[in-house]
């Protein structure tokens, strides 16, 4: 397999890395957060116009990428900057208004990759597991349309959205994929509430309640009860983005230590010459590299089958989510102390590498998920007598 990227996403990964570390520096990072808003649409404007968005949607869908390599960059970058900017929900519900492909969705995706509006995706309810399966929300026919009742949990960034696109239930039993369906919510629409709140990590998120929502009939996106594929597509890029962008994380956690390891000094030398630290610090080297793996390989498969796709994403995350967290612990026990300072950089790559694990399913929700999307392990787990042959 050829690792090399094209000419076009290297120009777009050196544009990027520049752009992070020359006007979205670890200072101005801070006073993002720091706002009401917890992000910035200036930024987000700034994102759009260097290709960060479009690179996320094909030509077809008014893009210039929307490969999964072309999303792993975009969102590696993202991961090195601690970037606050929705661009994970931005591109769950991009993918999901690809997808249904009418006339008013490409209308609305063509404006979220010029940044002219931010549309996200709210699926995830309290207890959901990330699993669309799982998903209460209600949507019923009415005279005029339908009507909304239930609500969504965690949506990064919501009171800057202009829209959503809601998962909900039209139809089927309770944990099934069947009756899924989509619709366009927009931003200020009567019966809709958002609580927000500050997230450990930066930033600001919100619970959605819709509380007997009108719409019109105009707002479902695409044939009704049939949406399940659409939103585990959707949800799987999110995956992707999620442990490419803990992998940028990662790598920014390892350079800092790295750097802190060389000049430090204890007993007239540099902490990095003690062998102790030496070896912890190789091993944290090997489990990032194997996170690397994982995510180019989870890349690679995004436009492969069903099966080959969810557990190459699964893979990705559960990695992601174990490297992850030992990358924040053993990084902040070689710092000592100050690891955890809040003027530190490392804290806070520290607390949104822990952050991510929990994202759109744990590790053991992705590990079950793995295992359960293969037939022979899952054949094996559900009878041990029969193990495999010598």
């Amino acid at each position: 397999m050829n690792f090399e990227h094209t000419d076009d996403r290297r120009m777009l990964v050196d544009t990027l890395h520049r752009f992070v570390r020359e006007k979205y520096n670890f200072a101005e990072r801070q006073r993002i957060a720091a706002s009401a808003q917890g992000s910035s649409r200036e930024m987000w404007r700034r994102l759009a116009e260097l290709g960060a968005i479009g690179a996320l949607f094909p030509e077809a869908s008014g893009g210039f990428g929307g490969g999964g390599f072309d999303i792993a960059v975009v969102f590696e970058a993202m991961g090195r900057g601690l970037v606050l900017e929705p661009l994970t929900g931005a591109l769950m519900a991009g993918q999901a208004l690809a997808s249904v492909g009418t006339a008013a969705a490409r209308t609305l995706l063509e404006e979220l990759i010029a940044g002219q509006t931010i549309v996200l995706l709210a699926f995830e309810e309290a207890g959901s597991s990330a699993d669309p399966a799982r998903i209460a929300t209600r949507a019923e026919r009415a005279t005029d349309g339908w009507r909304l009742a239930g609500t969504k949990a965690v949506v990064h960034q919501a009171q800057q959205a202009d829209a959503f696109v809601v998962a909900a239930r039209t139809g089927g039993p309770a944990g099934s994929g069947q009756g899924l369906s989509l619709f366009l919510v927009r931003a200020g629409t009567p019966g809709l509430r958002l609580r927000t709140y500050p997230m450990i990590d930066g930033g600001r998120g919100a619970e959605l309640t819709f509380e007997d929502l009108a719409l019109p009939a105009s707002a479902l996106l695409g044939v009704p009860g049939e949406a399940f594929a659409t939103i585990e597509r959707a949800v799987g890029c999110g995956l992707l983005a999620l442990s490419a962008e803990s992998l940028g994380a990662m790598d920014i956690a390892k350079q800092a230590t790295l750097e802190y390891l060389r000049t430090r000094r204890q007993f007239g030398v540099p902490i990095g010459s003690f062998q102790a630290l030496q070896h912890r610090m190789v091993d944290l080297l090997l489990e990032i590299e194997q996170a690397r793996s994982a995510v180019i390989n989870a890349a690679a498969a995004l436009e492969a089958a069903r099966e080959v796709r969810e557990r190459a994403l699964a893979a990705a995350k559960v990695t992601v989510g174990r490297a992850g967290a030992l990358v924040a612990e053993e990084c902040i026990q070689m710092h000592g102390g100050i690891g955890m300072t809040w003027e530190l950089p490392l804290a806070h790559y520290a607390k949104r590498l822990v952050m991510i694990d929990h994202e759109l399913g744990d590790e053991d929700y992705h590990l079950a998920r793995f295992i359960a999307l293969d037939p022979g392990i899952g054949a094996a787990a559900a009878n041990p007598s029969h193990g495999p042959t010598p």
